[in-house]
């Protein structure tokens, strides 16, 4: 049955196989069931209900790829998204979290409607490649900035930032924490970026997970030995997983369906929905081309064949998740783990998807893990998406320039769509007002992106 399922023989390789790479890829993707609700409840959302919709999202979504392509890849609620939806469109721009996912939502509708059609290839097409580079490396500096915040290593000050302290701390945020669990949570955060570090430079398999639960335990430790005292009242509680109801599943019922769909017909609500396509549309491209060239799947134009099943399974995945009540679903770099154990065929996303709900009945252990214990995850993630900077050409200044802005309009401004929107506009005025626009082709689509950002800052 699974031979006339998956066609292991086809694709050279077995069920044996085909189930360890399945394993492989989730524990490295694991660590998206911890991380995703420390991000989303940022925003007022149930991290126990954040919890469940990202264990389904990523099982319906897995699944699906299966089933449309019957490719090994892998997908959850993706990283620099789940970001973008809490800290700029929620807690910069002050939209309620349902219009979040509303947007998430009309996002998922429109690339199922771009996976059916050619118009993808189009989009894609318009942007330039260097610009896209400094997307995903923007998005890179932006997660690593929000880890060493959520750990409290970076903290306001009398200099906008600085190194913690204890004074500092307190007087930024006007509470008395001390070193017994302010202090003491960052020296962990520390230790845990230099553990991960390790251990991704050893390639230990599910790095970034076993990272997470370094940390995690040595912080439990600590609150053994009475290093780390909780105090609930300024935000610091128990390491220690509650387990008094059981290994029940927390409901969905805090966010689900929870749509917002009032003020969908700004010119705000298209550029959160721009912003969240525009990354989910070239990371899920680039990670399936990457992924997929690295296990030799491409033809030989260098193209993969039934990537609109890919796409597909994308789209649908995003649309659910948002119903659910998570951020942009899409495929995971992390696939790639799966891809190195010899995994070729849905098999491989069947065993990941399989595992993500039977993750479901651990909800006491992810939910305890503290945010100081996932920063050193959001730190690493963001190298790994800092390395497309080597993809930017530096030698053309008027290609340079604009990547530029964009990386740095990111942390700077705390946003990750005022970076896509300010490359952008920087991309076409420099070569239009150089006389290089003809040379380097650019799209009508870029033009009528730029005036539609120029507009939102002269009117919003």
């Amino acid at each position: 049955m699974l031979e006339k399922l998956f066609k292991l023989s086809a694709n050279k390789t077995d069920a044996k196989t085909e189930v360890l790479a399945g394993i492989t890829t989730f524990m490295t993707m694991a660590y998206i069931l911890a991380v995703n609700p420390n991000i989303l409840s940022a925003t007022g959302m149930d991290s126990g209900a954040v919890f469940t919709a990202t264990a389904l999202a990523a099982f319906l979504g897995t699944l699906l790829m299966a089933i449309f392509a019957n490719y090994p890849f892998a997908l959850a609620p993706g990283m620099g998204l789940n970001a973008y939806f809490a800290y700029t469109v929620v807690i910069g721009m002050g939209y309620s979290w349902q219009y979040a996912l509303t947007a998430v939502f009309a996002e998922g509708i429109v690339f199922i409607v771009l996976s059916l059609t050619n118009v993808r290839e189009a989009i894609f097409n318009a942007i330039p490649l260097n610009l896209k580079s400094a997307v995903s490396v923007g998005i890179g500096l932006f997660i690593a900035f929000v880890g060493l915040q959520n750990a409290n290593i970076v903290i306001g000050g009398s200099t906008l930032l600085q190194l913690f302290s204890v004074d500092g701390y307190n007087a930024a945020k006007g509470v008395e924490a001390s070193f017994n669990n302010v202090g003491i949570t960052v020296i962990l955060a520390l230790i845990g970026i230099i553990v991960t570090g390790i251990l991704v430079v050893k390639n230990v398999k599910g790095n970034i997970l076993w990272g997470i639960l370094i940390t995690w335990g040595l912080g439990i430790i600590c609150q053994f030995a009475g290093l780390y005292v909780p105090n609930p009242e300024i935000g610091f509680y128990s390491l220690l997983p509650d387990f008094s109801n059981g290994l029940s599943i927390p409901s969905l019922a805090p966010i689900f369906a929870k749509l917002q769909f009032d003020g969908v017909f700004s010119l705000d609500f298209l550029v959160i929905l721009f912003a969240f396509l525009f990354v989910d549309l070239f990371d899920t491209l680039g990670t399936l081309v990457g992924v997929s060239s690295k296990a030799g799947m491409l033809d030989e134009n260098g193209k993969l064949p039934n990537i609109k099943g890919a796409l597909l399974a994308d789209a649908v995945a995003t649309t659910a998740g948002a119903v659910l009540g998570t951020s942009t679903t899409t495929t995971f770099v992390e696939s790639a783990s799966g891809v190195s154990e010899g995994g070729r065929t849905g098999l491989t996303a069947v065993t990941t998807a399989i595992l993500f709900g039977l993750s479901l009945f651990l909800s006491p252990i992810f939910l305890a893990i503290p945010s100081f214990a996932t920063a050193p995850a959001l730190v690493i993630v963001g190298l790994y998406m800092l390395s497309n900077v080597i993809s930017i050409d530096f030698s053309d200044m008027s290609e340079a320039i604009p990547c530029y802005v964009c990386i740095i309009a990111m942390p700077f401004f705390y946003s990750i769509s005022e970076g896509i929107s300010m490359g952008i506009i920087t991309y076409v005025a420099i070569n239009l007002i150089t006389g290089k626009a003809k040379e380097k082709k650019i799209s009508a689509l870029m033009y009528v992106l730029a005036v539609l950002f120029i507009l939102k800052y002269i009117f919003l």
